[in-house]
């Protein structure tokens, strides 16, 4: 079965993401960048879900940042969830190496689309 990482510090964002892909694939969680590091070095998801401003000692784009500069996780497809629209946030989600960029809120059928297509 795939894996999904989600990466939100608002739980309702998490169950929301969770709900609508669990029939489809395992489903992890994490509130901050911190522990989403830790699962996805365990785990290796095939997507994480990563929102861009949370607490703790990373926010989303440092976060992936780490992920595609490191060879081993750079393969991990990274979609990055914010409220954040500027389009100085879009530069540099792309310049971290983001795979995909939604502004909050989305279209949570879209999101699962690109998931689909990715795994």
């Amino acid at each position: 079965m795939k894996k999904v990482l989600i990466v939100d510090d608002h739980e309702d964002i998490r169950r929301m993401i969770a709900l609508t892909l669990s029939s489809d694939y395992q489903i992890f969680e994490a509130s901050d960048a911190d522990h989403a590091e830790e699962i996805i070095r365990r785990e290796l998801p095939d997507v994480v879900v990563l929102d861009v401003m949370m607490p703790g000692s990373m926010d989303g784009f440092q976060l992936c940042q780490v992920v595609k500069q490191n060879d081993a996780l750079k393969h991990i497809w990274v979609i990055l969830v914010t409220a954040r629209g500027q389009e100085s946030d879009l530069e540099r989600g792309g310049e971290v190496g983001a795979d995909s960029y939604y502004v909050k809120p989305f279209s949570p059928l879209a999101l699962i689309k690109e998931i689909d297509e990715h795994t």
